[in-house]
């Protein structure tokens, strides 16, 4: 589309010939002072977990502070309107989820643009959901979901985090990929869902590895398919939607770095250099796989074509399917 290429092109202008320029002497002496990761979540959940293990190693590799501060609410947006809001000098960074891209179809009105207000740095990571149901469903696989979903329309249920979250979406992704007609029931979080879930309460999930994979493996929920475009390093020999049933499905997490617009280019790449030798390490990439995260590292351009391509994507998925968030 002309809209999405000239976004594209203002994204990776917006890197590479930025009006920005740092004096000498700040590149060098670049961390003198703390640096603020905003975790745009509460503790303890997948974006949590990544800020903190990035923001350990940094401290150590740039012999300054760098701090995790968790700003949660309203689906990301408080966190990502205070991360636009700070100044442009590399101190403050924040870690996006793949819903940021979504958001802007979600809400009638936003406090800030998706692409403009912010510099991509780097891509951080990728995640898939897992399909899973309660152990009274008959379907073993997606195939059978399929059918089971066909010769019971309006029946069969799936438990999110919320409206527009990334498990929403994924059903309603499913949903207009299938032809199924499924209920959704939105949370206040994850874990609630899941609850609800093992009792019974709702059919299936479409949740995080983080929240699914322990249950899965305590046979308490039936793990039918990862949501990704490869296999989930948390659970290998569970296929994908895509190999069982329904090819081109794709609905997988990401999680990536951006700053304020504006960020000189010399910050940026010093930032996307450093986080990347992070993501890089033996022990950050096992330990992010114990969560059902795969570490990766990008250009800032890959990751702002990114940005773009998935805002355009599933601004599609949230017209077909009627989503909207107030």
């Amino acid at each position: 589309m002309i809209v999405a290429r000239t976004v594209t092109l203002m994204v990776v202008a917006a890197i590479a010939a930025s009006g920005w320029h740092v004096p000498a002497w700040a590149q060098q002496t670049y961390p003198s002072r703390p640096i603020r990761i905003i975790s745009i979540f509460p503790p303890g959940g997948g974006n949590d977990i990544l800020c903190r293990a990035v923001a350990q190693k940094l401290t150590e590799n740039f012999k300054q502070q760098v701090l995790v501060e968790n700003r949660p609410g309203a689906n990301g947006i408080i966190g990502t309107e205070a991360a636009a809001r700070s100044a442009p000098d590399g101190y403050t960074i924040t870690l996006i989820p793949s819903g940021h891209a979504v958001n802007a179809s979600l809400y009638r009105k936003l406090p800030n643009d998706s692409i403009k207000d912010f510099t991509p740095i780097t891509l951080a990571g990728a995640s898939p959901l897992i399909l899973a149901v309660h152990p009274s469903i008959p379907a073993k696989n997606v195939k059978e979901l399929v059918a089971l979903a066909k010769a019971r329309p309006g029946q069969l249920s799936y438990g999110t985090a919320g409206v527009g979250s990334s498990g929403h979406l994924a059903g309603a992704l499913f949903e207009t990929m299938t032809g199924t007609t499924l209920i959704h029931i939105p949370y206040k979080g994850m874990s609630l869902a899941v609850a609800d879930l093992m009792g019974g309460q709702v059919s299936m999930t479409f949740g995080t590895s983080l929240s699914v994979v322990p249950l899965v493996r305590s046979a308490r929920l039936r793990a039918l398919a990862t949501t990704g475009a490869q296999r989930s390093p948390a659970l290998p020999d569970l296929p994908t939607v895509a190999e069982t049933g329904v090819p081109g499905y794709e609905a997988s997490l990401w999680y990536g770095f951006v700053g304020p617009a504006r960020l000189p280019p010399e910050i940026v790449h010093r930032l996307n250099s450093e986080i990347g030798a992070v993501l890089g390490l033996p022990e950050i990439r096992e330990r992010l796989a114990s969560q059902g995260v795969d570490a990766r590292s990008s250009t800032p351009e890959e990751f702002g074509r990114l940005l773009v391509s998935d805002l355009e994507r599933w601004a599609e998925v949230v017209h077909r399917a009627g989503v909207r968030a107030e």
